[in-house]
């Protein structure tokens, strides 16, 4: 099938799924980094972001620093979610090519200010969005993560995102460490828009067909109603690999005549290595009732199919350069004569609902709202094999389920009050509750189990070289869930906060506020606090800062989640296969080997920035700090020949996990402090015979440093025991570039517009347990182009690319007997070079 046949296949394939909605959030202040669409200034904007209470506040006059991101420069691109569009956009947000295994290979984590994205808080409407049920448990960025995967949300249905970068936990709760985005639905009461996007790679294929409608009209008097769906097909990339020597094992030390038939670029998982079919949905709506009450109700709706490449394996026992193929018995010849490319499915419905009214009470602004999410992952795998069971292997299976549920009730009220300042004293007090839970349901029998099978010995060349040995119990390249690492986990969560903000002078604002929350579970109570304040030295020119404490509850899934698995520990430079186990930390055999509940991550924010404007120009530059203590990070795997030996195995066997090589666990394990600075600049020049111009810079700089490592366990004291090895601590520190510089020219003449945009990457490196192994890739520009042109008034036509220049990271990497490797992993702007595209958009 051809990439355009594959293209319209994928369209045809595609069905509308139900809208969704939307509701507003409370006020609050910032910078920006593009200019709304009501063409307005940025100092004109209204954010709603950081600050409660019943003061309008503006970009211009924010205490914290926020940008704005609005509608048309989320379109003037050719990327297909919203995790890459806000990764090409905002400086301190970066977003690995791949940042390591399992799921999180094919639904990538991001990262923020050098931390995970489970610091970062995600709101829609200015109501907290539920997390993904796929934990990065084999990802070495962002590793064991859960966070919001904003991809679920039509692009199309966003109004504008608002990127709170401090620490929001007093007012928000748990997560909010590094920052708060956002994401606010369009609420345009009437018209539409339509537009079909059509692209792909320069030189690697990866067909994109996208096409999205939304529609909105008034409700009642004063109300809206807004609809919006998306449909997306994104093909999977050409591989990035070197080629490999040879597949095949040698016939009486020659090569198989075979090998001159068969294509050596193997590792199809190598670059961009998805196939998407997603549909995105949401509505929006409001309804006046009265004079002071509206109902609102708003909801996203979103299903994803994903087949994406993963391991490639040849029965060769030798791949690139001599490298030994550790998994060559795992290849049999019987059912995979020339090996294989084992692909991952994921088949993901997602949806959020959330009703509620607001209204005034006797003086009081109150609004009351309930709202409901569930993530459910069916997880699968193709063109692999169970080898335990031999030759009669299926290759397809069924790998099991993961569901995570998020149900939170909040009432907020707040009124200003006159007490003699220059400004109102504005009073927010709020409650939540929330309930949420994780469950990991197990997959069919033949994805997890030990057949027993034996290679043969025979003549053959497979048979001479893996004859009387025993292939791996379980899927090659997978882990499909067994009934014991199956899991269900629930908690309720209440809470309360009050919010204070006031003038006490024209120029000087002070906000403080207070946050209690109580767990019913291993996260106990927390109390969170924040100071903000700012002071305008003189017109135009005002300095800002704060503290505020914050923390981040365990994710149930960090609790709760188990899992064998068939991995590859390297060993110096030495790749060795195991079967490891990953412990739920609460289980008989990680508590033995010193495990302890979870408890809340503790954070410490300062924040201190000055702002200047002056009539087109704005300036903005922000200096903050983050100390997080009590983080949650994997152990090492515990039980390997380098780390703890018999011995480990020895407690695991007694506590009843027999079969495995070694084991893992999460544990509250280390201390960090992240330091950096943000700086934002935009100037508008508007000209009579050139047109105008909307010229910035933004720029980001982070450091992550360890400041200490708790002790091994008592269990574990008198073994020789790395518990958070070399490899684990730099890819903290060093896996991101600490330095991101985006230059954006936004001009437009008449019926021509044109979004040009320049993104220096830093260097960063990809480390390994030995200082010989680590990596270094130096930085990158990397451009992007997207001119448009008006056909009508209610008809555009755009062309664009992506990494304009078809840049790829250093050749650098440490090629692995695949073939992949050359270019590490870590690049932020991908292993696939460039792709171009062009866009049709018709206003309704």
């Amino acid at each position: 099938m051809t990439s355009t046949s594959r293209l319209l296949a994928g369209v045809a394939l595609a069905t509308f799924a139900p809208p969704a909605f939307a509701q507003e959030a409370p006020p609050a202040a910032a910078t920006t980094l593009t200019t709304p669409d009501t063409g307005g200034g940025a100092d004109d904007t209204i954010v709603v972001t950081g600050v409660r209470g019943g003061q309008a506040r503006t970009v211009a006059d924010s205490p914290v620093p926020i940008d704005v991101i609005s509608r048309r420069e989320l379109q003037a691109t050719g990327r297909t979610g919203l995790k890459e569009i806000l990764g090409n956009i905002v400086p301190s947000l970066t977003m690995p090519a791949l940042g390591g295994g399992g799921t999180s290979a094919s639904v990538k984590p991001i990262a923020i200010r050098g931390l995970s994205g489970d610091y970062l808080l995600v709101l829609v409407n200015g109501k907290r969005r539920h997390t993904t049920s796929l934990i990065n448990n084999l990802s070495r960025i962002s590793g064991g993560s859960t966070p919001v995967d904003i991809d679920l949300i039509p692009t199309n249905a966003v109004g504008r995102i608002e990127v709170l970068r401090d620490g929001a936990a007093a007012q928000y709760g748990s997560d909010a460490v590094s920052g708060v985005i956002n994401i606010i639905l369009d609420d345009a009461p009437k018209g539409g828009r339509f537009s079909i996007t059509g692209g792909q790679q320069y030189s690697k294929g990866a067909p994109l067909l996208q096409t999205d409608l939304s529609y909105g009209t008034a409700l009642g008097e004063g109300g809206f109603f807004r609809a919006a769906v998306e449909a997306k097909y994104h093909d999977r990339a050409d591989s990035s690999a070197d080629a490999v020597p040879r597949i095949l094992p040698l016939v009486n030390g020659q090569p198989d005549p075979r090998e001159a038939t068969l294509d050596h670029v193997y590792a199809g998982g190598y670059g961009r290595s998805n196939r998407d079919k997603m549909i995105n949905g949401s509505y929006n709506a409001e309804l006046p009732v009265g004079d002071t009450l509206r109902l609102y109700s708003f909801s996203t709706l979103s299903y994803r199919d994903i087949r994406d490449a993963r391991g490639a394996y040849i029965p060769s026992p030798t791949g690139f350069g001599g490298q030994a193929n550790t998994n060559g018995l795992n290849v049999l010849p019987k059912l995979y004569p020339t090996g294989f490319q084992a692909y991952r499915r994921i088949k993901e419905t997602d949806f959020q609902l959330t009703g509620g009214a607001k209204g005034e009470l006797a003086g009081w602004a109150w609004d009351l709202s309930s709202s409901f999410g569930r993530d459910r992952v069916w997880l699968g795998s193709e063109n692999t094999l169970n080898p335990s069971i031999g030759p009669t292997s299926p290759t397809s299976f069924y790998m099991g389920t993961q569901i995570q549920d998020l149900w939170v009730n909040n009432l907020d009220v707040t009124r200003d009050v006159s007490i003699g300042l220059a400004k109102p004293l504005s009073i927010s007090i709020g409650a939540e509750h929330r309930w949420e839970r994780f469950q990991s349901r197990a997959g069919e029998p033949d994805s997890y189990r030990n057949g027993g099978y034996q290679i043969p010995v025979e003549t053959t060349p497979f048979g001479q070289l893996y004859g009387g040995r025993y292939p791996s119990p379980g899927l090659v390249s997978f882990t499909g869930t067994s009934p014991a690492d199956a899991a269900s986990l629930s908690r309720n969560n209440l809470a309360g906060y009050v919010d204070l903000s006031t003038n006490v002078t024209e120029a000087w604002f002070v906000g403080v506020a207070g946050r209690f929350e109580h767990y019913d579970d291993s996260a106990g109570n927390t109390v969170s606090g924040k100071v903000s304040t700012r002071y305008e030295l003189a017109p135009g020119l005002a300095i800002r800062g704060g503290v505020n404490t914050g923390f981040r509850a365990p994710a149930l899934a960090q609790t709760g989640f188990s899992t064998t698995q068939n991995t590859t520990t390297v060993i110096g430079n030495t790749p060795v296969s195991t079967i490891a186990k990953f412990l739920p930390v609460n289980s008989a055999a990680a508590i033995a080997l010193g495990a302890q509940s979870l408890k809340p991550e503790k954070s410490l924010n300062y924040t201190a920035g000055i702002t200047y404007e002056a009539g087109a120009l704005h300036l903005t530059l922000d200096a903050y700090q983050i100390r997080v203590d009590d983080r949650i990070v994997k152990t090492e795997f515990l039980g390997t020949a380098a780390n703890g030996g018999t011995a480990i195995r020895d407690i695991l066997i007694a506590n009843g996990v027999t079969g495995v090589d070694s084991a893992q666990f999460f544990t509250n394990a280390i201390d960090t402090r992240t330091r950096g600075i943000d700086a934002v600049a935009d100037y508008t020049l508007r000209t009579s015979s050139l047109g105008a111009f909307r010229l910035s810079a933004a720029y980001s700089y982070n450091k992550t440093k360890i400041l200490n490592i708790a002790d091994n366990p008592a269990a574990l004291s008198s073994l020789n025991v790395v518990l958070f090895g070399r490899q684990a601590q730099r890819d903290l520190v060093v896996a991101l570039p600490r330095t991101k510089l985006v230059l954006t020219s936004d001009w437009s003449l008449g019926k021509v517009h044109a979004l040009a945009r320049a993104t220096r990457y830093g260097r960063y490196t990809e480390s390994s347990n030995v200082a010989t192994g680590d990596r270094t890739f130096g930085g990158k520009w990397v451009a992007d182009l997207d001119i448009g042109y008006d056909l009508t008034d209610r008809v555009t036509l755009a062309v664009g690319a992506n990494n304009l220049f078809d840049t790829y990271p250093d050749r650098n990497g440490l090629i692995a007997a695949d073939g992949s490797g050359a270019y590490g992993g870590f690049a932020p702007f991908g292993l696939s070079g460039g792709s171009y595209y062009a866009r049709v958009g018709v206003s309704l």
